[in-house]
């Protein structure tokens, strides 16, 4: 029984961990944004720099590995022992759970300053996606929901009048 009481903790510390993961890559569309119209701004890229998105800590690692920890510690000697042991453990694993969902969640990214068509500046900071941007060439800037991704600007052919 209390090998499967740490196999469900090591569980819910695993799911807990892998639930918190979300990215700002420009590749990736969140499902309630899908059939929304978006703002498109067209822009002129400035400059490209490396930075790092740090790690959520929404505390579900910590609650996690607070767990396991407990679970774990419970275990070690007898009754009284086992209590002492199960808050020192908890509180290590919930110290270990939270780190590690720091750095799961953790992401490269770039900040990218760009002008507007108008003079103005922006910088957005996304993450790495699959199109490499060079400062000089055309983005544009798409706004949904209050976030904004750049992408690089689509070939505009003329039109043709008859």
């Amino acid at each position: 029984m209390t090998m499967n009481k740490f196999a469900l903790a090591a569980c819910v510390l695993a799911v807990a961990t892998l639930s918190g993961c979300s990215t700002s890559s420009p590749d990736v569309i969140q499902r309630n944004d899908a059939q929304r119209m978006s703002q498109v701004q067209d822009a002129t890229l400035l400059s490209v720099r490396a930075v790092t998105v740090d790690g959520s800590q929404s505390g579900v690692g910590a609650v996690a590995g607070g767990v396991v920890g407990a679970v774990a510690g419970s275990n070690v000697g007898g009754r009284n022992e086992g209590k002492i042991a199960g808050v020192l453990v908890g509180l290590a694993g919930a110290a270990v759970g939270n780190a590690i969902e720091r750095n799961v969640t953790k992401e490269e990214a770039v900040e990218l300053l760009v002008q507007l068509r108008n003079g103005e500046r922006r910088s957005v900071v996304q993450a790495k996606g699959s199109e490499v941007l060079v400062p000089g060439e055309a983005v544009i800037l798409v706004t949904t929901g209050g976030k904004t991704r750049v992408t690089r600007a689509p070939a505009v052919s003329p039109s043709s009048k008859n």
